[in-house]
């Protein structure tokens, strides 16, 4: 038996028939594994000594609004567990940053999955321009006048979006007389000092953002996410969706591109996105999609995160 702590958003107020997170978390539970919960927010670092407000999970089921119980709060040390899965949802802030440097301090002793030093190192869509060839054209940039000519050059018809965002949110298809390009600089400027990315449109999201789901650098399936009439974005938040789909030969060939690095990296978890031939981002703080995926694939992701974890503590 693992002990494993889960550092997540509250588990009481997940959706069950779609969550990653309580995916993996019932699969291990119903191999009698040791289930801990926390918040981000209950993390502590004294001494060197890495601690958190925990509560223990006692049942979990498929059952929504009944589904977990829990003990009463207690701290856990965390330098005694065995696992510990890195599974807050984004923004990808400092309090994000600062949690990866505090679960360093666990390391070796501890698994802790995704690998924090690589999730830091590897912001999603910046990641991607480490591996040449794969993204549509992309320009990051803060300043106006350089995003201008990036329109133009780009047939007047480009996609704007925060470097740091999540969940399609902010993001903006930009064509034909870019008239309120100024004003949406400068309303992101005053959200943020992080430059923008922009990027080519590709008419192939229209046939939908395919995610791809990796395992320790290896695919394991693939579902697509088709745009909401009258969208461009594909996102499930956003209204869009998730359909069948399998992998493409394109698909494979950008996984054996990137999935060595991911492997070397730790990064065990990782769902990409591919419009067309295109690799748009590298998922690795809190992928989602394993429940669509075991839907209409059979493919039990969750099932294979617990073989990899409980071989890797072996």
């Amino acid at each position: 038996m693992l002990t494993i702590a889960f550092q997540m958003d509250p588990i009481t107020g997940v959706d069950v028939n779609a969550d990653s997170t309580f995916d993996i978390a019932l699969e291990c539970f119903n191999r009698g594994h040791e289930l801990w919960v926390y918040e981000p927010r209950h993390l502590s670092f004294e001494d060197g000594r890495v601690r958190a407000k925990a509560q223990k999970v006692e049942d979990l089921r498929r059952v929504q609004g009944g589904h977990v119980k829990l003990s009463a709060p207690e701290t856990l040390d965390l330098h005694g567990v065995d696992v510990v899965f890195l599974r807050q949802d984004p923004p990808f802030d400092m309090s994000y940053i600062t949690s990866t440097h505090i679960l360093e301090h666990l390391q070796p002793g501890v698994l802790v999955v995704n690998d924090p030093r690589h999730v830091r190192d590897a912001p999603e869509k910046l990641f991607v321009t480490k591996f040449e060839g794969l993204m549509p054209p992309t320009l990051i940039s803060s300043d106006e006048k350089e995003i201008r000519a990036f329109f133009a050059f780009h047939n007047r018809d480009i996609v704007v979006k925060p470097l740091f965002g999540n969940g399609g949110a902010g993001v903006f298809r930009i064509r034909d007389t870019a008239e309120n390009l100024a004003s949406l600089v400068e309303l992101f400027q005053q959200v943020s000092r992080d430059p923008l990315m922009a990027q080519a449109f590709v008419p192939d999201v229209r046939n939908g953002d395919k995610r791809v789901i990796l395992i320790d650098g290896e695919p394991i399936g693939a579902i697509n996410r088709v745009p909401a009439e009258g969208e461009v974005r594909a996102n499930m938040h956003v209204g869009g969706k998730a359909v069948e789909s399998a992998l493409s030969e394109r698909d494979l060939e950008i996984c054996a591109i990137i999935g060595p690095e991911l492997k070397r990296r730790g990064l065990v978890f990782v769902g990409i996105d591919v419009i067309g031939r295109y690799l748009t981002e590298i998922n690795v703080t809190s992928p989602t999609g394993l429940q669509e995926l075991r839907r209409f694939s059979g493919v039990d992701g969750s099932a294979v995160i617990a073989d990899w974890i409980e071989a890797k503590r072996a």
